[in-house]
């Protein structure tokens, strides 16, 4: 039997390897046919405590390891662009050097002194 695969947001990383995840879903209510958002929060291992609140990732049904923790993060999609996850996965790290060059450009285009 396959295992299991969600896609979804990281909503706490308080718990030392775990993280909890946000998974949406958006099923057809019966009487008024109109889209319902229905999410569930899963408890997932994060054995090197590499995800952070906002970051989305995948997860996939495991054994169990603990009494509420039957999930493992397999990481971050490859196909979401935008969040902390990307710029990571990129190398890219904002630096102070980065955002202090970024305010004096912007200063520079709009004329002179702000």
């Amino acid at each position: 039997m396959s295992k299991r695969v969600l896609q979804g947001i990281v909503v706490s990383d308080t718990c030392d390897k775990t993280v909890i995840v946000r998974v949406d879903r958006r099923v057809i209510h019966p009487v008024y046919k109109k889209f319902v958002t229905h999410s569930k929060k899963y408890a997932a291992h994060d054995e090197h405590d590499r995800f952070h609140v906002g970051d989305t990732v995948q997860i996939e049904e495991s054994r169990p390891i603990s009494k509420r923790k039957h999930w493992v993060v397999l990481g971050g999609p490859g196909d979401v662009a935008a969040g902390r996850g990307a710029a990571a996965a990129a190398g890219i790290a904002p630096t102070v050097e980065n955002t202090v060059d970024r305010a004096a450009q912007q200063t520079e285009t709009r004329g002179g002194a702000a």
